[in-house]
């Protein structure tokens, strides 16, 4: 059985290996907890019994609106629900935290994901800096 919990306590180096598994290795260890400290309203993360399967950050603007980034879940796990119960826990906490819109960047493949979550297409720009 998955267990998807909001804010879980997480193991750094497992979670840098999991999001490499989903982005790619990043060029620098990622100091997850002082990130998730710093910027987040909330996480959520899902635990296939000790074993980091899922993992997503809601990341605030100190007001209204959260942004769903870092969405992934482990190779063997995917097409299996986990990432809608993670979208809808992180939901969960956003609100909580007062949170009044969800928003999430994604590329087209990803759209009947983002549909199945609940979120509607959007017109948005995005510029590399």
């Amino acid at each position: 059985m998955i267990d998807v919990r909001l804010r879980p306590e997480l193991d750094e180096a497992e979670l840098e290996a999991l999001h490499a598994s989903g982005f790619g290795p990043s060029p620098a260890p990622v100091p997850w907890r002082a990130r998730l400290e710093r910027f987040s309203v909330g996480w959520a993360g899902a635990h296939d019994g000790d074993r980091l399967v899922g993992f997503v950050n809601v990341v605030g603007d100190d007001g209204v609106h959260g942004f769903l980034v870092d969405t992934v879940v482990a190779v063997d796990h995917r097409r299996t629900g986990i990432g809608r119960r993670l979208v809808e826990t992180a939901r969960t906490g956003a609100r909580a935290a007062g949170c009044h819109w969800l928003h999430v960047d994604h590329e087209p493949h990803l759209t009947p994901f983002s549909a199945s979550c609940g979120f509607t297409p959007t017109a948005a720009g995005v510029l590399r800096p």
